[in-house]
């Protein structure tokens, strides 16, 4: 999409205000940069792609048996629209308490309070559970509903802390020096809050979330570091039931926080804040988002309720599975049809290295936990074992749906997957850092092997042709194909009115 030059004033016209310029500056600068996001005016109601793209990762959002279950509890007596209101002034209605109750079971926890998305729960629990004393330390991949909550709090940059990712060693260093250089924390007068994420949505690679938790433990013997986990991505394709990579771990106990959202997995909006009845209560007092908006409608939790129910009744399980499969397949294939050399080297496309660990059957941390039922190797499921606490041994899946392939051409190679039959995204700075562009996979269980076939063949052809060399002959060709779309879905909203004015 091309922005409209800036305008220019005719003479003696007023010119454009001090704001307008700047915004159509920094536009302008971002579209240049090639970082322009827009919405497409005139999306197609359906598309005939093969969806690499949504988080429907369970395929929940296409369930016939998801939506029957909802159809039926609509009746004329049932209540839809509403409740008009705060939650605490007349939004909190017998179904929103009921179905607090209902997730806080079901996810092994004491209480559960809803928010409206999931970046509300981050921002509302991240901007006012930590004091101005206390430390925050972090993930650098978290979300940015986290970063966003941890700048509105009370306590300063100086204070928050970054360790690198997925990294149990550095984590340990940074609390360490916490104890060394801070009396508060050495004797637990001070808080340290430590927020992870169980499955990080760009690289798709799971947090060692026992390491963590042990190293938490050890660096702060007298219990003042205090774990937050957003499992957003995770609900529904770990642990018991899509429960989670906290309850896979059985560290629900250890773990003092859980955000679990509901849009995506379990297909729906909203998301839960898991956490003591104490913790509720204070973000029921504090957590602005909550406070100052109007709660969630009695559709979004009857949806939310039926979604649950799905889970509660096993109904994840085999389609998680089948997702875990279609992973392995997937990056197996793409292992021995790419490149071994990445976006810096002379080729364009690259599986990042936690992958590639995945794809070597010789990789120490993977073995197969089917190899007996499953005919195909690469459709079998790769897995981790890790101690679960308090020391018994248990797997879980050491893949996930999201499979990013890092590229410098993200935009290009979405264009020509699309002239190829594959909706797949691309994703660029600033949602990723510079150099680390890529596309992102994201894998659901209603994909077929086919259509993972499909997309491999697909990228070896991009690859061979060297297409990533033609990037703006690519993007050029995909602006004509969505000024194609757009004209088309624009004459067929102009037929529908006409016909509309001869009824």
């Amino acid at each position: 999409m091309l922005l409209m030059p800036a305008r220019s004033a005719p003479p003696g016209a007023t010119p454009a205000a001090a704001y307008e310029q700047r915004l159509e500056a920094a536009l302008a600068a971002r579209q240049a940069r090639g970082m322009l996001r827009a919405l497409d005016p005139a999306p197609p109601a359906e598309t005939l792609l093969v969806d690499f793209s949504s988080n429907d990762y369970i395929s929940f959002a296409r369930s016939r048996e998801l939506r029957q279950k909802l159809l039926s509890v609509l009746t004329e007596d049932t209540k839809v629209y509403g409740p008009p209101s705060s939650r605490l002034l007349d939004g909190n209605s017998p179904a929103h308490a009921a179905l607090e109750h209902r997730l806080a079971d079901f996810f092994l926890a004491p209480a559960a309070l809803l928010f409206n998305s999931g970046f509300d729960a981050n921002v509302g629990l991240w901007t006012c559970l930590a004091d101005r004393a206390d430390w925050i330390v972090f993930d650098e991949l978290v979300h940015a509903s986290m970063h966003d909550g941890m700048r509105a709090s009370r306590v300063l940059s100086a204070r928050r802390l970054a360790f690198k990712h997925n990294s149990s060693a550095d984590l340990a260093r940074t609390l360490e020096k916490l104890v060394r250089e801070d009396r508060g924390v050495a004797s637990g007068t001070k808080s340290v809050w430590i927020g992870v994420e169980s499955l990080y949505s760009m690289d798709g690679d799971l947090a060692p979330l026992l390491d963590i938790v042990e190293t938490v433990e050890r660096a702060l013997p007298r219990g003042n570091g205090h774990v937050i986990v957003d499992e957003a991505h995770s609900t529904g394709l770990y642990g018991p039931d899509g429960r989670g990579l906290v309850c896979a771990l059985g560290l629900e106990d250890r773990v003092l926080v859980r955000v679990h959202t509901f849009g995506k997995a379990m297909a729906c909006s909203g998301a839960a804040v898991l956490a003591s009845p104490l913790i509720r209560n204070y973000l029921i007092n504090y957590a602005r988002p909550l406070i100052y908006s109007t709660t969630m409608t009695y559709l979004s939790v009857l949806a939310i309720d039926k979604s649950l129910e799905m889970l509660e009744q096993g109904r994840a399980n085999e389609r998680a599975a089948r997702v875990h499969g279609l992973a392995t397949r997937l990056v197996t294939r793409l292992a021995a049809a790419l490149p071994e050399t990445g976006p810096t080297g002379s080729n364009d496309l690259v599986l990042p290295p936690h992958l590639l660990a995945i794809a070597a059957s010789t990789a120490t941390a993977v073995s197969s936990s089917s190899s007996q039922s499953a005919p195909d190797p690469t459709s079998r499921t790769r897995r981790l074992t890790v101690r679960r606490a308090p020391g018994a041994a248990v797997t879980v899946p050491a893949t996930s749906p999201i499979v990013p392939l890092l590229t410098r051409s993200p935009r290009p190679l979405s264009a020509y997957l699309r002239t190829k039959g594959y909706l797949v995204r691309p994703i660029t700075y600033p949602t990723v850092p510079r150099g680390e562009e890529r596309i992102r996979v994201c894998l659901h269980a209603e994909n077929t092997e086919r259509d993972v076939d499909g997309l491999v063949e697909a990228l070896r052809g991009w690859v061979r042709s060297g297409a990533g060399a033609n990037k703006e002959e690519v993007a050029g060709s995909h602006e004509g194909e969505t000024k194609r779309l757009a004209k088309k879905a624009a004459g067929e909203r102009q037929a529908a009115v006409a016909m509309k004015a001869r009824l």
